[in-house]
């Protein structure tokens, strides 16, 4: 694992929770909840999603625009399902 691809996991995935949190606002954890729950999905979801993909050039350290996009998608997607899931568990656990 590259330390650039997983930072720009971490950021898609950053990004991604607080555009989540920012749509549906049931599922709402904060700025700071939202950034966190996404950091952590997209960095945890873009690592599989990139085995299963077959992201390899990223994984191999080539960076070139296909596969920075791919990483930036796969962060972005696997954040925002994170922040939702836990947004969703927390407000079940409220009730």
């Amino acid at each position: 694992m590259e330390i650039v691809t997983l930072i720009i996991q971490l950021l898609s995935g950053a990004a991604g929770g607080n555009l989540a949190g920012n749509m549906a606002k049931n599922v709402d954890l904060g700025p700071v909840g939202n950034t966190i729950a996404g950091a952590i999905g997209g960095g945890l979801g873009g690592q599989i999603l990139s085995g299963l993909l077959g992201l390899a050039s990223a994984r191999s350290g080539g960076l070139d625009i296909g596969s920075i996009i791919g990483q930036i998608i796969a962060g972005g997607a696997s954040g925002g399902i994170l922040t939702a899931v836990v947004g969703m568990i927390r407000q079940a656990m409220a009730r």
